[in-house]
């Protein structure tokens, strides 16, 4: 079993496009032209053709506009002195307040949809994107920014710095926010001026006259699709591509020759160990999953298919299968075909933009649906002989400490207390039930308007086992920093304020959903997650050190996997202070165990100390 968002996030990529980032102007690349929109003003207002072209673009940099996008002027302020330089042009009264009204009018404020669905693209390929507009102030005192800020990294307001374009300083700040050199990225805009100062400090430009067209360029440019968007996938790597032409014809076969239609395929890019593709033909939306080349056993596509066809029946919630194919000459290794599922995939545990309760009906759904895949009647499903039966838990000891061992580079102390302390600390033995393995929020598609699961993703690391591994796994972001680089966490977060039930309450509401016990011993359930983590962890940073990642980045994996292993040791050591209040005699006051050399000291909550022998201590942990 592995844990695939750890060994995708330090796999070692190849070279990054020179390309980094993709910097927007707004009015006339991502909304509709003002300029345009200026010359039908004119005609309904019977204004001189030109007349707000020439006032926008003549007087030097103290005219009007000018000053209005720097926010030396409010609306009002603008609309006087723009009314009076068009008035000084025409001979003649300009009623510009109503201009700048149909301006920022609902109509001008709609992203285009091309523009929308290539800034998908480019981030779903991991660029970066940025909005750089000479932008203004309304009569509100607001700016106008009719705009998803989520959709971007860096915004940059002319009115909000003090300076606009052609300034190179506009040009630069917007660089430096982003992290990124002139020659790493491009920019897009309507107005030649502006991209000649970018061009000028080493950015890549594209004129803005027609959106499609200039997305077509981009397109060229970046080497890269930008249509057909879809959640969480990307462009097919080039070493991953699978030929469309014999895929096509059997997707007629499939599907029935009367499909008629383009054939797009992307790549899912979220935790996949296996090659996942999005592909839509005619109608119909299918996920299409195969093995890497040489990672195929013979039946392994039958049984998966055949697992979910039985969870299927069983009433839990996964995509619906609908072919396999065995045909190795078709893509190359066999494959089998989903329906696609829309909805909501949460990446943050934390869950921004939700209401409390929403939050908490949110992790409820998730606890609910756990429990239901932990309630499948084995034998009605045809599951019996899904995997071994029994010491689920001590199999997987042991096979992570031999992996651990296999990949030391040097003593991790608390990885050393965890292989001795794990296999004399096993747990009484659970149920055994179907168990995912890779049980998590961003592994669960719930419905856009409310919260259900309708779907549960990535079963290839389910089998047959201890059902209290999956619970734990699916609290392991309660532990972790939200900065952490691997697996978003919790760990920094008031789980209150938020509305998340907290780990020990989601284990709780588990053993209701479940009609058992509660789960005294599950900081030992901790200690093992964290510790086949760190194992993991171990490995990546081994491999990085053949010279394939910098070593900054094998510095890092390195103390991951120490951080990983003291958070087990944590949790086992609560585990083993559980243990050690429950024995005869003993102390039952809450607090920490430190040891020295001789004695071991518990300290207490009430801050005075108890002094205990070694020895007793050692077997309170379970070590002898």
């Amino acid at each position: 079993m592995g844990f695939r968002w750890l060994l995708q996030a330090w796999v070692p990529r190849r070279a990054a496009r020179l390309c980094r980032a993709v910097v927007f102007d707004m009015g006339g690349v991502l909304l509709p032209s003002p300029y345009a929109r200026a010359r039908d003003w004119e005609v309904w207002n019977r204004v001189p053709p030109g007349t707000v072209q020439r006032a926008l673009i003549c007087g030097g940099d103290d005219r009007p506009w000018m000053k209005y996008v720097r926010g030396e002027l409010t609306a009002a302020e603008f609309v006087q002195a723009f009314a009076q330089q068009c008035f000084e042009i025409t001979n003649s009264p300009v009623p510009v307040d109503s201009f700048l009204s149909d301006l920022t009018s609902k109509e001008m404020s709609e992203q285009l949809p091309v523009m929308t669905e290539a800034i998908r693209c480019i981030r779903a390929e991991g660029l970066k994107t940025a909005v750089l507009s000479n932008n203004f102030y309304l009569h509100s005192g607001a700016s106008f920014l009719p705009l998803d800020r989520k959709q971007f990294d860096v915004i940059i307001e002319s009115c909000r710095e003090g300076i606009c374009k052609p300034d190179p300083r506009i040009y630069m700040l917007c660089l430096e926010r982003l992290g990124v050199q002139p020659n790493e990225s491009i920019f897009l805009d309507d107005i030649g001026q502006n991209l000649k100062a970018a061009a000028q400090l080493g950015m890549s430009t594209l004129k803005v006259d027609d959106p499609e067209v200039a997305v077509k360029e981009l397109e060229n440019f970046l080497g890269f699709p930008l249509r057909g968007a879809v959640p969480f996938t990307r462009s097919v790597r080039p070493t991953m591509e699978i030929p469309q032409v014999p895929l096509q014809k059997y997707l007629e076969n499939v599907l029935g020759s009367h499909t008629t239609g383009s054939l797009l395929v992307r790549q899912f890019s979220h935790g996949q160990s296996n090659p996942t593709y999005y592909v839509e033909y005619g109608d119909h939306r299918l996920v299409l999953r195969k093995k890497p080349p040489g990672k195929l056993l013979p039946s392994a596509h039958a049984v998966e298919r055949e697992v979910l066809r039985a969870l299927a029946e069983a009433g839990v919630p996964v995509p619906r299968v609908l072919a396999l194919c065995e045909d190795s000459s078709i893509i190359g290794t066999p494959f089998y075909l989903m329906e696609y599922c829309a909805g909501h995939v949460y990446k943050d545990p934390s869950l921004p933009g939700l209401e409390p309760s929403q939050r908490r009906a949110i992790y409820t759904a998730m606890n609910q649906v756990l429990a239901q895949i932990h309630s499948v009647d084995l034998k009605a499903a045809g599951l019996e002989d899904y995997g071994k039966h029994g010491n689920y838990v001590q199999r997987q000891v042991q096979t992570w400490t031999k992996q651990y061992r296999a990949t030391e580079t040097h003593t991790i102390p608390a990885m050393e207390r965890l292989i001795e302390w794990l296999p004399l600390h096993l747990p009484q033995a659970h149920q055994v039930t179907l168990v995912h393995g890779d049980f998590r929020l961003d592994n669960l598609i719930f419905h856009p308007e409310r919260p259900q699961v309708l779907a549960v993703l990535d079963w290839e690391l389910s089998t047959l086992g201890d059902p209290i591994s999956d619970v734990a796994y699916s609290c392991m972001a309660h532990y972790l920093p939200s900065s952490f680089s691997l697996l978003k966490g919790l760990g920094n977060c008031d789980l209150t304020h938020l509305g998340i039930p907290t780990a020990e309450e989601y284990f709780r509401t588990y053993c209701g959903h479940m009609g058992i016990p509660p789960i005294e011993d599950w900081n030992f359930y901790m200690a093992f997650s964290f510790f086949r983590v760190a194992a993991i962890l171990q490995g990546v940073y081994k491999r990085s050190l053949t010279g394939q990642a910098s070593s900054a980045t094998a510095e890092s994996g390195g103390k991951q996997a120490e951080s990983m292993a003291d958070l087990a040791w944590d949790f086992a050591t609560k585990e083993g202070f559980r243990v050690f209040k429950a024995m005869p005699e003993q102390n039952h006051r809450g607090g920490s165990l430190l040891t020295c050399p001789g004695v071991c000291s518990l300290y207490c909550c009430d801050g005075s100390v108890d002094t205990v022998h070694p020895s007793r201590l050692r077997q309170g942990l379970g070590l002898g």
